[in-house]
């Protein structure tokens, strides 16, 4: 039983695409998903550290520490890990809506 009548031509599969002006560049420079997930996850990983350490210089009583740039760090590694978590949440969530979808 035939379902419809179109027949791909084959030399679009040769050919490739190429790009032209209008489409979007390359902007992670030959860099793998993965290397760019490390890299950001590293990122967030630096700001719980200097989080603490402003923490710590703070408790040991560091007079070039302010109350305010402790605090700021801490929101700041608070936010970028709930981003990270929240960005986690959607890669499993697009996982499994991928392993459900019927080929």
């Amino acid at each position: 039983m035939k379902i419809n009548n179109f027949i791909p031509d084959i030399s679009v599969f040769e050919k490739g695409i190429e790009k032209t002006s209008n489409q979007p560049k390359d902007t992670n420079n030959g860099l793998s998903f993965i290397d760019t997930l490390k890299t950001e996850l590293d990122k967030v990983n630096d700001k719980q550290i200097d989080a603490n350490v402003l923490t710590d210089k703070m408790v040991k009583g560091d007079k070039d520490v302010d109350i305010h740039q402790v605090m700021i760090a801490g929101e700041e590694a608070k936010m970028s890990l709930q981003l990270a978590a929240q960005v986690r949440n959607k890669l499993v969530e697009a996982y499994q809506e991928l392993s459900r979808m019927q080929l």
